[in-house]
């Protein structure tokens, strides 16, 4: 079942990208989100259980290198593979249109299935090669269908003009990920050659290769400093680019954290500098995001904190880090895409998401959108109930509870400095509520509530963020969160 579902996406994406004259923009959406409905419910199905690995093949593929098509979800991977299934559906959904670019549904689709392949894979080499796959066709989505209209809030170079400013965007996206891509291979390789295996689950990297790997899936994270892609990127990106980047891309970094640096034996030389340069980032992106007025780079730069908080918790290498790390991961998936939906619904109607032209009162102008733009804003500030909260409340208790890896005064440090980010990340998270729903209604000329198209998809994910938030246990009761080592 593996293996449809993963043809089905990328067989359905190539055959859209080619035969793009003959395709119509609505029946392309609808092929799209068939074909990702598809994968999410194999992917479903195919869990066999928390033990061991459901739905494995294990093929021959390069008997010279020993490297195999091995595939099969893991009790880490399952909530990855499914949120991306997810996440990939809506997309295609909220390209319901007869404008649509069949080619940009087509490319969606790829990003999704590469995306879908890094989460199966058990061969370490097959990993990177989906992990690469990925790139060029978000470097199109970005640069063909982009747009650099916020350059005024920072973005890229005014000058530039709209549609180049979206590919120098792309292409700085580029040049970042293939950088860390550049260091993440010589980190396997190195791994592999002195532990004569490709396997990921019998892999364990020497102290020099993981120092390596890690910078690799640093730059994907991001961690502060390898994040200045990540504004540009994102404020340039069309609605579909900027949700699967922060929903789907981001999570390639922290699952590669996950399994490469969690189990090693070697995690005590990077786990204190990841828990610093996690909590740093949690405050530094909250101070950012306080400073901006476009909508999209905010929300792009809150997600370099939500990241610091899934970071912080990997570092601690506990049994309730890498239930707070999957759990952070999967919520900021859910609520960050809910966010920059919710900025594409505004963008579509007033041109912009700079929050001082949309003008304020969108409680008055168009109801049911400013409400779930204030749901979304209090998911990710972590108002309790909702799915932000346990994200960052499990990372903070892994922190708080030290564990082997880390000492005390680290670990305490970056809790501090966590607890700091999280009354930094209230304050702009209102900040923006205030300057967008709440004050005397500015009428304009686009005011309009949501469409059905909108209301299924921000229904959908406003639907997942309560439901994770209200019923946690759904997804933590696939994880021993008691205080322990981690071990694959």
């Amino acid at each position: 079942m593996i293996v449809a579902a993963l043809l089905v996406p990328f067989v359905v994406g190539f055959v859209l990208i080619v035969g793009r004259a003959h395709v119509p923009g609505r029946t392309a959406a609808w092929l799209g989100a068939t074909a990702m409905t598809a994968s999410l419910v194999l992917y479903a199905l195919v869990w066999e259980g928390a033990e061991g690995v459901s739905g494995e093949i294990d093929e021959s593929w390069i008997e010279p290198l020993g490297a195999r098509l091995h595939l099969g979800v893991t009790l880490v991977s399952w909530p990855f593979v499914l949120m991306t299934a997810f996440i990939g559906l809506l997309c295609c959904l909220w390209l319901l249109a007869d404008d649509t670019p069949p080619a940009l549904v087509g490319l969606v689709l790829v990003v999704s299935a590469s995306s879908l392949g890094v989460f199966s894979s058990l061969d370490v080499l097959l990993l990177f090669v989906f992990f690469e796959l990925a790139l060029i066709p978000m470097w199109f989505v970005i640069a063909l269908w982009g747009a650099s209209d916020d350059s005024s809030h920072g973005g890229a170079d005014p000058g530039l003009g709209p549609r180049n400013g979206a590919r120098s965007a792309a292409t700085k996206f580029l040049l970042f990920t293939v950088s860390g891509s550049a260091l993440l291979l010589v980190g396997i390789v190195v791994a592999a050659l002195e532990g004569g295996t490709l396997e990921l689950f019998e892999l364990r990297p020497t102290a020099t290769a993981l120092v390596l790997i890690v910078l690799g899936f640093a730059v994907k994270t991001p961690i502060v400093p390898l994040h200045t892609w990540l504004p540009d990127a994102h404020s340039s990106a069309p609605t579909v680019g900027s949700v699967l980047l922060a929903a789907v891309f981001l999570k390639l970094g922290t699952y590669g954290l996950l399994v490469f640096v969690g189990p090693s034996d070697h995690i005590d030389v990077v786990g204190p500098y990841l828990a610093i340069a996690g909590a740093f980032g949690i405050v530094w992106s909250a101070l950012a995001c306080y400073a901006q007025d476009d909508l999209k780079r905010l929300v792009a730069y809150s997600s370099i904190g939500h990241m610091g908080f899934v970071v912080l918790a990997i570092s601690t290498g506990t049994n309730a880090g890498v239930a707070a790390a999957v759990f952070g991961s999967v919520a900021h998936g859910l609520v960050t895409g809910l966010l920059f939906f919710t900025a594409g619904s505004m963008k579509d109607r007033f041109g912009t998401t700079s929050m001082s032209a949309i003008g304020r009162g969108l409680y008055g102008r168009a109801p049911w959108l400013a409400a779930t733009f204030v749901l979304a804003a209090v998911a990710s500030l972590g108002l309790p109930g909702l799915a932000g909260f346990w994200g960052e409340l499990l990372s903070l208790r892994a922190a708080y509870e030290v564990g082997d890896v880390l000492t005390k005064p680290v670990a305490w440090t970056a809790l501090g400095l966590a607890l700091l980010g999280v009354a930094l990340t209230t304050a702009y998270f209102v900040r923006a509520i205030r300057l967008v729903a709440q004050g005397e209604p500015v009428a304009h000329d686009a005011d309009r509530d949501l469409g059905r198209r909108e209301v299924v998809v921000l229904g959908a994910l406003v639907a997942a963020v309560v439901v994770l938030g209200l019923a946690p246990q759904l997804l933590l009761d696939l994880f021993d969160t008691t205080y322990g080592s981690y071990a694959r």
